[in-house]
């Protein structure tokens, strides 16, 4: 991540409705399959604002993240346990020490990600699990996600496989963010024909729309709990070991 996309994520976090509506997705999906008392380890901390919640609903939290900036931020924020690591790389901790292993859009970054999640089955206690976000959609890859660094967008075929071949099983697996699909599929369509070069962000909202998008992801949630969503930006999911 380029150190001005981790200033405007701080800027964010707090408020920005996808930061929001995620954060609360992962919660929820955290407190129903995975409930603290544990350690809870993030890959990928960002600005360490996720960790703060994780934190207050009752784990003991480490953070990894490539970025020293990022490490900063973390304990900027009060977090002691945020350490500079490369999720590819063995992970210094004890086998089956981990309750929870949160990996939020950070699988398309890696240019090996079931090594990383071989590393998360490792410390993964016996019941223990990921919960994960990564962007779908292979046909939407743009000149977008290689300035963001991703090598790909998934499938749930590819989900599938990853979780196979790393040893975990699939126990929730469903799809985020549909209702800003039919606008994402409109901007990305016009990037394959006009490729910008231009620093990838978040698109300026109003509050006013800022509260409606939130409330649409809420919906969306209790979608998501009752029977399923056919699409979305996202696949989002939960593997066990």
């Amino acid at each position: 991540m380029d150190p001005s996309h981790l200033d405007q994520l701080v800027e964010l976090e707090d408020f920005y409705w996808w930061h929001v509506a995620k954060r609360d997705l992962v919660l929820s999906l955290l407190q129903k399959h995975l409930p603290a008392p544990g350690r809870l380890v993030e890959g990928g901390v960002g600005s360490a604002r996720n960790l703060l919640e994780f934190e207050k609903i009752g784990y003991q939290v480490t953070g990894f993240d490539i970025m020293p900036e990022a490490i900063e931020h973390g304990r900027r924020r009060g977090i002691d346990d945020v350490q500079v690591h490369d999720l590819a790389a063995e992970w210094p901790l004890e086998d089956d020490s981990v309750r929870a292993v949160v990996l939020l859009d950070v699988l398309e970054h890696m240019e090996d990600p079931v090594a990383v999640l071989k590393n998360a089955r490792r410390v993964l206690e016996p019941g223990g699990g990921v919960v994960f976000t990564v962007p779908a959609y292979p046909w939407m890859f743009s000149e977008w996600d290689k300035q963001l660094g991703h090598f790909r967008r998934y499938t749930t075929a590819d989900v599938k496989q990853q979780a196979r071949e790393s040893g975990l099983k699939i126990e929730w697996l469903n799809r985020w963010n549909a209702f800003t699909l039919p606008a994402a599929m409109a901007v990305r369509g016009v990037e394959k024909i006009r490729p910008r070069r231009s620093q990838p962000d978040f698109p300026a909202v109003s509050p006013a729309v800022n509260r409606l998008l939130l409330g649409a992801a809420g919906v969306e949630r209790w979608c998501m709990d009752k029977f399923g969503i056919p699409a979305g930006l996202s696949l989002v999911g939960v593997l066990r070991k």
